[in-house]
């Protein structure tokens, strides 16, 4: 039976469509990885669109928190239950909150370019860490969310998914604008094994992380996202110089 703030486990076919799914777009980041030409550089866009991308960040933040604080309240009163007891503890939010800072600390130590961007590309950089591991799982949980809030569970389902969404692509269009950013094939490779990860948790039904297959599970695929992000973030390898032989 599932907990509350939880969500369906999948079972029979649907969890071998789903793995056979993921498999397929690991597949397809693994050959964009190896085919595209790579190392590439984001756009340097102008300070008004830099600073509109940020608006637009803040907005969908401060969307998301006010359904989830909706959402959240509409489910106690639906249930009668207690804030303590309307999410069940999650054992991998160290881990996540670990790998963030992770991040943040590796962004901001680089040694160029100034401060300001290197706190800015940190920040945005730890967020984006979670968000390439939200934008799958989000669309992998959407209709299986338990328990269904009354009395529209398919709009309160929304009002909390939709503008998570959008906090995920809002960050990860920070991150292309960040100049410290450079997209390799290593960072293609990584998502693409997060994928088979997760194809992997689809086979065992990709249940709540509760016990400790999907637990496993989850903390691998989103230490993997963590990585991902960091290897927007390595530095460039200096340019090979060829030894020429004298006489």
């Amino acid at each position: 039976m599932p907990q509350y703030g939880t969500w369906f486990s999948y079972g029979g076919a649907a969890r071998i469509w789903l793995a056979v799914g993921l498999l397929a777009a690991a597949g397809g980041l693994a050959c964009a990885g190896i085919w595209l030409p790579l190392p590439v550089r984001g756009a340097r866009p102008g300070r008004a669109a830099v600073i509109a991308a940020y608006l637009a960040w803040v907005a969908a933040m401060a969307a998301f928190i006010a359904c989830f604080v909706i959402y959240v309240r509409q489910d106690l009163h639906e249930y009668h239950i207690t804030l303590a007891k309307a999410q069940p503890r999650s054992p991998v939010t160290l881990v996540t909150f670990l790998a963030a800072v992770t991040v943040f600390i590796f962004v901001l130590t680089r040694s160029s370019p100034g401060v300001g961007t290197r706190l800015a590309s940190a920040a945005v950089g730890a967020v984006a860490g979670l968000a390439f591991f939200e934008l799958p799982f989000q669309l992998i949980v959407l209709v299986r969310t338990y328990p269904p809030i009354p009395p529209d569970p398919a709009f309160y389902r929304a009002l909390l998914n939709v503008p998570l969404f959008l906090v995920s692509l809002t960050t990860l269009l920070l991150l292309s604008l960040s100049p410290m950013v450079r997209l390799t094939r290593a960072t293609f490779f990584v998502l693409a094994l997060m994928l088979v990860v997760f194809a992997a948790w689809a086979l065992s039904g990709f249940g709540y992380p509760s016990a400790p297959l999907p637990t496993t599970l989850n903390i691998a695929s989103k230490l993997l996202s963590f990585a991902a992000a960091l290897t927007l973030f390595l530095p460039q390898r200096p340019p090979a110089t060829a030894n020429t032989a004298t006489a």
